[in-house]
């Protein structure tokens, strides 16, 4: 029987297409962020050097702006496997770390930032050859979109890099200390390893705290950048870039 004139009929689909419409137009309004991000930290790279270059989203934006720009680079130290290859399409020679004498800049993103520029990264699995870049860049500069920014670390969960054989060890000695590690199933990282991902933590102290997790066996690197944390951070915004 047809719809009588001003009758409301009810479309699951309707519904389904503008929550898809809602959420296509956030993830399109994020990746804008990331990008302003990206293309600021350019003006903090010097011509003709080696860069470091970290992994995820917001750094396939910062890629993308550096193939724009051609020559900008000499080369790249990378900090995974995947943007290795993103930097080698674009035309970027890639290094090994260990040839390099200096490196004067990393740029990389975050899962987490506070406005003290400490860090919750790994959310890629990378976080031991990122924490290694960062450790031997001179200046490390972190690129976010301003949904990163927090008061507090721990919303997102935190990563921890494990020896597979220690995994469950270390389940065990993070529960002992009331959070909750989740095995990331079917993820192993560049470096042939596991993650445990760490619910219920509110990061108050994030270098104790990185300390403490460093310290357990079986522990290769904790997703906490508060030891080392970021020198700049260029944070993208609906309407340009905030730098903190």
């Amino acid at each position: 029987m047809p719809a009588q004139a001003g009758t409301f009929i009810f479309s699951p689909w309707k519904k389904a297409v503008s929550h898809t419409t809602r959420t296509a137009s956030k993830d399109t309004e994020a990746h804008a962020k990331k990008r302003r991000s990206a293309e600021a930290a350019l003006d903090y790279v010097a011509a003709d050097s080696v860069l470091g270059v970290g992994t995820g989203s917001t750094v396939g934006c910062l890629i993308e702006a550096l193939a724009a720009r051609p020559g900008l680079i000499r080369a790249a130290v990378s900090s995974s496997e995947a943007s290795s290859a993103l930097l080698r399409a674009a035309g970027i020679e890639v290094l090994d770390l260990n040839d390099v004498d200096a490196l004067p800049l990393y740029i990389d993103g975050a899962d987490e930032a506070t406005r003290a520029r400490q860090l919750i990264k790994g959310g890629g699995g990378a976080l031991t050859r990122e924490k290694i870049v960062a450790a031997a860049a001179q200046r490390f500069v972190c690129i976010i979109d301003d949904g990163k920014l927090v008061e507090t670390l721990g919303a997102f969960p935190l990563p921890v890099e494990v020896i597979p054989m220690a995994r469950t060890l270390v389940v065990r000695a993070i529960e002992a200390r009331g959070a909750r590690p989740v095995w990331r199933r079917g993820f192993v990282t560049d470096n042939g390893n596991q993650i445990l991902d760490v619910h219920g933590l509110s990061i108050t102290d994030p270098r104790a705290l990185e300390c403490e997790l460093g310290g357990i066996t079986g522990v290769v690197t904790v997703g906490l950048f508060a030891a080392r944390p970021a020198d700049v951070l260029v944070v993208g915004t609906a309407t340009g870039t905030e730098t903190i």
